[in-house]
This record gives C-alpha cells, structure tokens and sequence, in this order.
C-alpha cells in the first residue's frame, strides 16, 4: 500500500477536500501533527509523498516553533528524492523556504474569496491546465508571502498577492490559496474567536457573512475543479503501472 506523509500544525487544519481522494485511491494517511508532537522528526524516506498544510504561525518564528526548523529540512530532502510534494498555505511558505527563499509579510492580508490569475507556465502543468477555463476564485487565508525558488515555474498570481502558486522541478508544488476547504471547514475557521478577531483587525464584522455567502456561491466552481487539481496529484502517488509484454508469435 501506497502511504503519504502529512505535515499538520493545529486539528483546525486537516487534509479537507483532498482526504477522501487520497482514500479513494488506497493511499494510507500519517499525519504528523507538530502542535501534539513538537519534537517529531518523521523519516520521509519511508513515505511516497508529502503534503505541509497550513497553520497560524509564521515561518520567521521558528524560535518559538522549533519543529518549523525540522520541518523544512525534511521538505528539502523529500524534493531532492523527486517524493511527490504539496505545501498548502504555510506548506508554500515552507517549500519556499526549505528551497532557500524568502518568506515575508505580504503588503495586504488576504482572507476571504480572490480572483486567482493563472500565468503562462500554468498551460503546460499538470496541475494547473485544469485552470484554463476561468474565472476561477480560490479562498485564502494569509498574511505573509515569499519569493519564488530559483528555477520555480511560476503558475499563477492575484491582484493583491503576485506570488499565489509555483513549482518546483516536476514533482512539488506550493499553493498560497486553500483549494482544499469545503463549506464546513471555511465556517469552521470563521466561527472561531482568533478567526473573527482577525477578520475584524482588517475589516468590519460584516466580513464575515460576505465571506460566507461567497462561499456558497463559489464552492459550486471550486470543489469540482479541487478534484480535479488534487487528482492529478494523487495519480503521482499511485504505484506505477505493470507493463505486459505479449509473446511474440
């Protein structure tokens, strides 16, 4: 069986839409969780691939989260394998950072539905094509940002934040959007008190129900085009197929 390993921060931030596709295809799940097991150091050797899920800290803060230290040491060795990567949110930042660039705070907070650009590079990866055909908005939920890894395919931008998705070689990508919330999971970080109160740091309260109702009327768009997405991932985990050679007559 097939295992991927899962990088998570807090229980509010699971593998969402992407679980069940990863079950559908007979992928077992590990998930780490570093805020339960800080001093965790997983051998990403043993897995065949590795998704990084967001989180609410930051990258700079690894002084008072040292597993962000370990965490982008074994993002660095799972790409030098060529493992399957997918960092989401703080997983883009970490890939970046584990790549060597720089993670910063973004001019603007982004929290909320956004219309994602695709850029030129997008056409021809296996992940993004399935954007072509736009409008598409994605929801994020972040205020810091990075500079694109020497080399990376950059895939995709918005207005208020010029790096949103990039690649790097063929096998490991970073979204800064979460392309894997649903409906539940959105009203979940909404609901929260540090949610509202950092929503309302930004905006007035009526943020929020605009958001929800945004997310009722995106989702219709979003969730088909996240299995999609994802789908394409899942694939470069599944075990490669037998060839049969026929006799010859």
């Amino acid at each position: 069986m097939r295992r991927i390993l899962v990088f998570q921060h807090v229980a509010s931030e699971p593998l969402g839409h992407l679980d069940p596709l990863l079950r559908r295809a007979g992928i077992r799940i590990r998930y780490v969780n570093f805020s339960r097991e800080p001093r965790a150091e997983p051998d990403v050797r043993k897995y065949d691939g590795l998704v990084v899920l967001g989180g609410p800290m930051n990258v700079d803060q690894a002084a008072r989260h040292p597993h962000l230290t370990t965490e982008t040491s074994i993002i660095a060795e799972a790409v030098e394998l060529e493992k399957p990567v997918l960092g989401i949110c703080l997983g883009a930042q970490l890939l970046a950072a584990a790549m060597g660039s720089d993670v910063h705070p973004n001019p603007v907070p982004e929290i909320g539905w956004y219309r994602l650009n695709t850029l030129a590079n997008a056409r021809e990866d296996r992940l993004f094509r399935h954007f072509e055909h736009g409008p598409h908005y994605v929801f994020q939920w972040h205020a810091y940002t990075f500079k694109l890894p020497a080399g990376a395919a950059h895939l995709a931008r918005t207005r208020a934040c010029r790096n949103q998705a990039y690649r790097v070689g063929d096998h490991a990508w970073g979204l800064q959007f979460h392309l894997e919330a649903d409906e539940a999971l959105i009203n979940r970080w909404l609901g929260t008190p540090q949610g509202r109160s950092e929503i309302e740091r930004h905006w007035d309260a009526r943020r929020i129900a605009r958001i929800r109702a945004a997310t009722h009327r995106h989702l219709i768009q979003a969730q088909p085009l996240s299995d999609r997405v994802f789908g394409e991932f899942v694939k470069l985990l599944e075990p490669p197929r037998r060839q049969t050679v026929l006799a010859s007559r």
